[in-house]
């Protein structure tokens, strides 16, 4: 991080630090202002999940040699936590374009993963076992539940960073606490935990539930994840009724 990093970095705390104590924490909603960031373990912890996750799919699905993107994405992690151990806040601005390196990596591991396995269940060659296909299919499932939660988290009004400068006021998302404020805290936002509840409730009901998508991209990202999630979950049931019989 570089001296002018540093003094940005320092400025943008410092702004967070004024507002936190002015009065605008009660006129305008946490999710619309200024705010700390958010702990940075809950997303840390859900993408070494997914790491471990792709490591225990068959060998045969992932990119040769199997292991160079699950270490890739433990190599850009490992920047991000270093850089921003605690919360994650707008530091400075190479740590986006970082995060988001993480996810496309993530997300290439697995969509590769997923198209070999349906490519492998269309020409039959998944095998005549049902259980190591159903836990291969779970895998990819729940990495793909990951993944669209790290996108919905990392562009949501900007993405962390910006969300926590309150640069955006208007909502990708619209979730219950920002329609009815009295049912939330008074410091209330969305967190990541947040956002994989919102991309496990798509990828299970294969649509919106209480989460409301208002952008294009939202919709058109939510979309993509309920047609990767419903073939997913399709073909490898069928597949294994098929073999069970």
């Amino acid at each position: 991080m570089t001296h002018d990093d540093m003094g940005d970095a320092g400025g943008r705390l410092a702004r967070i630090e004024r507002v936190l104590e002015s009065g605008e924490r009660d006129l305008v909603p946490a999710w619309r202002r200024v705010t700390r960031g958010e702990p940075r373990w809950a997303v840390t912890a859900v993408i070494l999940l997914a790491v471990a996750l792709q490591l225990m799919l068959p060998h045969r699905l992932a990119l040769q040699p199997y292991w160079v993107l699950p270490v890739l994405e433990l190599v850009l992690l490992a920047g991000l936590v270093a850089a921003n151990p605690h919360r994650v806040e707008p530091r400075t601005g190479w740590l986006r374009w970082l995060g988001l390196a993480l996810m496309g990596v993530i997300s290439l591991a697995n969509g590769w993963a997923a198209v070999r396995l349906v490519a492998d269940l269309v020409a039959g060659r998944a095998g005549t076992d049902a259980v190591p296909l159903l836990l291969t299919g779970g895998g990819i499932w729940l990495t793909n539940v990951i993944v669209f939660a790290l996108w919905y988290w990392e562009w949501d009004r900007g993405g962390p960073m910006a969300r926590v400068l309150g640069q955006r006021q208007y909502a990708d998302f619209l979730f219950v606490q920002m329609q009815s404020p009295e049912s939330a805290p008074p410091d209330w936002e969305p967190a990541f935990l947040d956002y994989l509840y919102v991309s496990f409730t798509n990828s299970t009901a294969f649509s919106p539930t209480d989460v409301m998508p208002l952008s294009r991209w939202a919709k058109m990202l939510m979309m993509l994840q309920s047609s990767v999630s419903l073939v997913t979950v399709v073909l490898v049931v069928a597949r294994a009724v098929n073999i069970l019989k």
